[in-house]
């Protein structure tokens, strides 16, 4: 028997607090949160992950990762030493594993000046104990995790600006053991993974093309340039935004400037089992990255009070319907 998919949460920050929501209810339009928490004092919140079953968060400041309760007692924190004075350049990064027994953190600490490299850490979620650490040979500002649907391995693609992104994925061997590897390329953007688990997407860091690639191989099944959708790549670009609306459908994202040099952006369907072009679709969001599909035939954009909307194709009339 195939397990239950645990419920999907996804955090903003509003007002000093980590709002938590869960985009599996059924309920498309203004979503409003299932759980709040509040960071400790004096904290500035860079990401945050929340469990599906809403018990905990955790987060990452500038200088650490912290671990709370829905009754904002701290379970653990674990503090980047030596401390970084910088304000910018660097954002650590968070995830919690599928089970929940594990979180991810990426630390960018060469841009942080630490005097060392960057590492991805694995800690215990009930303890905060270190259950492994891995020097990456990156010098990254930011780090995207993407926990993988079906057999739990964490992705990680680190954004080195100028220089490219590296993509790595971590897995929890047999005896309890994270394992890491890293796939061989230093020029593609993850943006998402299936919800069905079997491929990832991944843009060009020049924004030339996407590609859909096997899970866990990396192997490449197609290529989509500019050119394929109709365009000239010297005026249009792919943006590294989009990811998949359906196992079967994917959303890429295009943009570029019109004759009065105003920016546009438009969102192309995908069918990753044919590689073929069905069409566009009217997201409704406010900007390129506002889109965030959810797999299920959903996607999230942000509404004016700030927090997310969630809509679906069959119902943007209806934005108050049930799924």
């Amino acid at each position: 028997m195939t397990p239950a998919r645990p419920s999907k949460v996804v955090t903003r920050h509003r007002d000093g607090l980590i709002h938590a929501y869960v985009t599996d209810s059924g309920v498309l339009g203004d979503l409003q949160p299932a759980a709040v928490f509040r960071p400790r004092p004096g904290d500035e919140v860079v990401e945050s992950a929340v469990g599906p079953d809403l018990e905990r968060a955790v987060y990452t400041t500038l200088n650490g990762v912290v671990c709370l309760t829905a009754a904002g007692e701290q379970v653990w924190a674990s503090s980047f030493e030596p401390h970084s004075d910088r304000r910018h350049g660097h954002r650590p990064g968070c995830a919690l594993s599928r089970d929940g027994r594990t979180v991810w953190v990426y630390r960018p600490d060469a841009m942080a000046d630490r005097g060392g490299p960057d590492q991805w850490v694995v800690h215990d979620a009930d303890s905060g104990a270190v259950l492994a650490r891995h020097e990456l040979e990156t010098v990254g500002h930011g780090g995207g995790h993407h926990v993988h649907p079906v057999d739990g391995s964490v992705y990680l693609d680190i954004g080195e600006g100028q220089d490219g992104s590296v993509v790595l994925r971590g897995t929890v061997g047999p005896d309890g053991t994270p394992e890491f590897v890293e796939y061989p390329w230093d020029d593609r953007c993850l943006i998402d993974l299936a919800p069905d688990g079997r491929q990832f997407m991944t843009v060009d860091h020049g924004q030339t093309d996407v590609a859909f690639h096997r899970h866990p191989s990396g192997d490449v099944l197609f290529t989509l340039s500019v050119e394929d959708f109709g365009h000239d790549p010297e005026e249009i670009f792919v943006e590294w935004s989009g990811g998949y609306l359906t196992p079967d459908l994917a959303v890429v994202t295009l943009g570029g400037e019109d004759e009065d040099e105003e920016e546009w952006f438009r969102h192309h369907l995908v069918d990753v089992r044919t590689g073929t072009l069905p069409g566009e679709i009217a997201a409704e969001g406010t900007g390129p990255y506002d889109m965030v599909p959810l797999g299920d035939g959903s996607w999230l954009t942000t509404g004016p009070d700030g927090h997310p909307v969630r809509r679906s194709r069959a119902s943007r009339d209806a934005p108050d319907a049930e799924a």
